[in-house]
């Protein structure tokens, strides 16, 4: 609820009943959601996403179980509604839908959400192939190669070839680049494989996201709230988590220095938070450390949303100003340092013991406490969270696809386009390539026929040179016998001549 420049998220549980506020210049502080499973976490989501929304500032979050679709419709009015509106003391509360701007990774329950090869990075697309820091530094080169002679490197079937090609010149690349092994580049081929068994190949192409759209504002003036379907994604975690950190990145990278604004130009809701750090690397952590620290100078606003602080390195957990905690519990030792840990974080309220509280809140019940003007951590407080104007339940498919169908950015991202780029390129050059090969071999081939031929008629001309040779020796010897003789008989007449006389 948005109310005298206030963004107003929860209700004290004081005999006052104290509106506590979020202040619109200390939203981009970053925001912490925790709580255990049913306690009311996806309700704070939206009523955050509502507020912040009717505040002009636009939203992006995931929809995990499909439930935050609702959020594009009015919500429905019954008694227990009527009755916290009562108990809220709403002067102006009006069921609403927000302008609502749904995206898929996969392309079924929303806008496509694609990007490129190149602008995932060698870095995040290790992450997302499992390589290790050998194969990573590898692919590293790959990127490098392919930046070098200008190979676009668009989707899936770009990169294959790209590995392909490196792989069948990797004796002529390694003078310049250094050695690369087949048994690295296959490597990184069959976690290609892997990916696209669980659609990655779907999020690569063209035309790649402008994060710039998402951050829109509707005729009303309210902030447009983007809705990312989870629901089959977040059966891939890995693809989930690496996505998201993507996103950070490109809005770290995209957006330009801001200071401090009256509000954010953004907030980012990132669900299932404890995903992105697990198992994640030295490096990989220091970066997303890196983007929570310095992206509030971008007017960004980042609220992760776990089921306990712990989940988040103290790092980034240190960033995060404002916090709402919904009920968290101490089943065994590593629950009960965890409750300890999470009361701790707050500052503490003399009115009752914070650790104690944590395990006793009731659903949409939580611990809240917000930046103040100053940028301090105000008084812990029990609070009861806003309802949503906004519908509770999921959206219906036909009212899914009217928003899908209805928004411009369907127009711009709903057809891929497949332009020329590193597997065209590539496959030109080898067709070139095998071309040139064949025409080397044919002409080979040609002159070997053509060698083979001469000598054969050579052969033949010096097997008819000797037999014209040993028919003229043969006539020879037939003159000179026939000579003799003539010769011989007339030696002999003559003599016979001479006796007769």
């Amino acid at each position: 609820m948005y109310e005298n420049q206030q963004l107003w998220i929860a209700q004290a549980e004081t005999p006052q009943k104290e509106k506590i506020c979020i202040q619109p210049q200390m939203a981009n502080r970053h925001g912490l959601i925790a709580g255990a499973t049913g306690t009311g976490k996806t309700v704070t989501l939206k009523v955050l996403a509502e507020t912040f929304a009717d505040a002009g500032i636009p939203v992006f979050m995931a929809d995990m179980k499909g439930d935050v679709s609702g959020i594009s419709q009015p919500g429905d009015d019954n008694e227990k509604m009527q009755k916290l509106i009562a108990d809220y003391g709403f002067q102006n509360f009006q069921y609403r839908g927000y302008t609502t701007n749904f995206w898929d990774i996969f392309g079924e329950k929303g806008i496509p959400l694609r990007t490129t090869i190149s602008e995932m990075g060698p870095t995040l697309l290790a992450r997302l192939l499992e390589l290790n820091q050998t194969q990573e530094d590898i692919l590293t080169i790959v990127f490098r190669i392919a930046d070098d002679q200008q190979l676009l490197l668009m989707d899936m079937k770009d990169l294959r070839e790209m590995l392909k090609y490196v792989s069948e010149n990797c004796k002529e690349l390694a003078s310049e680049y250094g050695t690369m092994s087949r048994q690295s580049l296959g490597a990184i081929s069959r976690g290609l494989v892997a990916l696209e068994n669980q659609g990655a190949d779907y999020f690569f192409g063209e035309p790649a996201i402008d994060i710039r759209d998402w951050m829109r504002c509707d005729t009303n003036s309210r902030g447009v709230i983007n809705v990312m379907d989870a629901t089959k994604l977040i059966n891939y975690p890995r693809l989930y988590s690496t996505f998201m950190l993507w996103m950070l990145s490109e809005l770290y990278e995209t957006m330009p220095e801001a200071g401090d604004l009256d509000k954010p130009k953004m907030i980012f809701f990132f669900d299932e938070a404890h995903l992105l750090f697990n198992d994640a690397p030295k490096a990989l952590l220091d970066k997303i450390t890196q983007i929570v620290k310095l992206i509030r100078s971008k007017a960004i606003g980042i609220y992760f949303c776990s089921q306990s602080p712990s989940d988040i390195p103290d790092e980034v957990l240190s960033q995060l100003g404002n916090r709402v905690q919904h009920a968290l519990r101490a089943y065994t030792p590593a629950d009960q340092k965890a409750v300890k840990a999470a009361a701790q974080s707050f500052r503490v309220n003399p009115e009752f013991d914070t650790a104690e509280v944590i395990t006793q809140l009731g659903t949409g019940e939580a611990l809240v406490s917000f930046l103040d003007e100053n940028g301090a951590p105000e008084v812990v407080q029990r609070a009861h969270i806003l309802c949503p104007q906004a519908r509770m339940a999921a959206a219906t498919e036909e009212e899914r696809q009217k928003c899908i169908q209805g928004s411009d950015l369907f127009t711009k991202y709903g057809q891929a386009v497949d332009r020329e780029s590193a597997y065209e390129i590539l496959g030109k050059r080898f067709e070139e390539e095998a071309a040139q090969e064949a025409a080397e071999k044919e002409a080979e081939e040609a002159q070997k026929q053509a060698e083979k031929e001469a000598k054969e008629a050579q052969k033949q001309a010096e097997k008819e040179a000797r037999r014209r040779q040993k028919s003229l020796e043969k006539g020879i010897d037939s003159a000179i016998t026939s000579l003799g003789r003539e010769v011989g008989r007339s030696l002999f007449r003559g003599l016979m001549n001479n006796l007769k006389k």
